[in-house]
């Protein structure tokens, strides 16, 4: 079986091979990643080896990302935000943080990738999606006689208390996701009863997002509520995890990359956001064992990749539940309402 380095290298060297662009473009440009860190290791290093141009790379959640482009505004010392949840891209486009790009690549991507551009008036862009739903570990609902959870009702059942983790949405794109999922799927007054009645089923509410899939993963909680593509490389390490969307439908997130306003490195800025575009690029995420849905048509689709065609989505308003004033008023109801209820 090929190790992923060295799918990894073959991938590189398909793509690249007597690229016109190799070692003729020089400079740096300043990148944080908001993807995992093996992803983000091998896009540093490719794009250098491809274009000659340098990359200082720094990995932050998506939350922390914003934040940095925030207190940077006056002098910002980043060129290219990858990767993320896009609901803090389309905050950073509001903010007037990021600069308005109209890349020549947008009529190759998907759709939902393409409205992810036009809602933030060209400031980001979708480079990959990836749908919510449960995480499980199958060997632990076989110890414990507990039923597959397969939608959001299942989850309110007295049979899972705490023995579900989520993350906090103050600090988790993922959960927040969830939340602004089950209001446009319920209404806003039943999806807060039902985040009351999943409360008193919830053992843990984690910072991170991968966090609950990783304690399903080890055996340390029974269900998570995750991105389903998180599933898959754990289960490849070897971990008895399988994944579920909900029947009565889910959410999705577009993860985005946005280029940052005043970037001191605009040209190779540029360059980097195009590259990140192309089908060749855009299957790194596969490579290390990260399966979204790349956004550029082209791009093969690893085999591990969600197959979208089989779930039940919402029709997600980005613009509105993307928008920080929503973001931040119905994190505070959450906070408020649900996270100060005992368990």
């Amino acid at each position: 079986m090929m190790t992923t380095r060295r799918h990894v290298l073959c991938i590189a060297g398909l793509a690249f091979t007597g690229s016109v662009m190799a070692q003729s473009q020089p400079g740096q440009v300043n990148v944080i990643c908001s993807v995992q860190a093996d992803w983000c290791n091998v896009i540093q290093t490719v794009f250098a080896k491809t274009t000659g141009i340098k990359v200082n790379m720094s990995l932050k959640g998506s939350g922390e990302a914003l934040a940095q482009l925030i207190a940077e505004k006056a002098n910002p010392k980043t060129d290219v935000w990858f990767g993320g949840t896009g609901d803090p891209h389309l905050q950073a486009a509001e903010s007037d943080l990021t600069l308005e790009y109209k890349s020549p690549t947008l009529p190759q991507l998907h759709e939902w990738a393409q409205q992810q551009a036009r809602q933030s008036g060209y400031k980001t862009v979708g480079i990959y999606s990836g749908p919510l739903g449960f995480g499980y570990n199958t060997e632990l609902l076989a110890k414990k006689k507990l039923p597959v959870p397969r939608s959001w009702a299942d989850l309110l059942k007295p049979i899972y208390k705490g023995d579900i983790q989520v993350a906090n949405p103050a600090s988790s794109g993922t959960a927040y996701t969830m939340v602004a999922t089950l209001v446009q799927l319920m209404g806003e007054d039943k999806a807060f009863e039902y985040l009351k009645a999943l409360h008193k089923n919830v053992g843990q509410y984690t910072r991170s997002g991968t966090g609950p899939i990783k304690a399903v993963a080890r055996g340390e909680t029974a269900v998570s509520i995750s991105f389903v593509h998180d599933g898959p490389g754990e289960k490849l390490q070897g971990f008895p995890v399988e994944t579920v969307t909900p029947s009565e439908g889910t959410g999705a997130e577009i993860g985005s990359m946005s280029i940052v306003k005043g970037a001191r490195n605009l040209e190779q800025a540029k360059k980097f956001y195009e590259w990140a575009l192309t089908a060749q690029a855009q299957q790194f995420g596969a490579a290390t064992k990260q399966y979204q849905l790349p956004s550029n048509k082209a791009t093969p689709i690893d085999p591990h990749v969600p197959d979208f065609k089989s779930i039940r989505f919402i029709s997600y308003d980005y613009a509105k539940y993307g928008a920080s004033a929503e973001r931040r008023r119905l994190i505070a109801k959450w906070e408020k309402e649900v996270n100060s209820l005992p368990r």
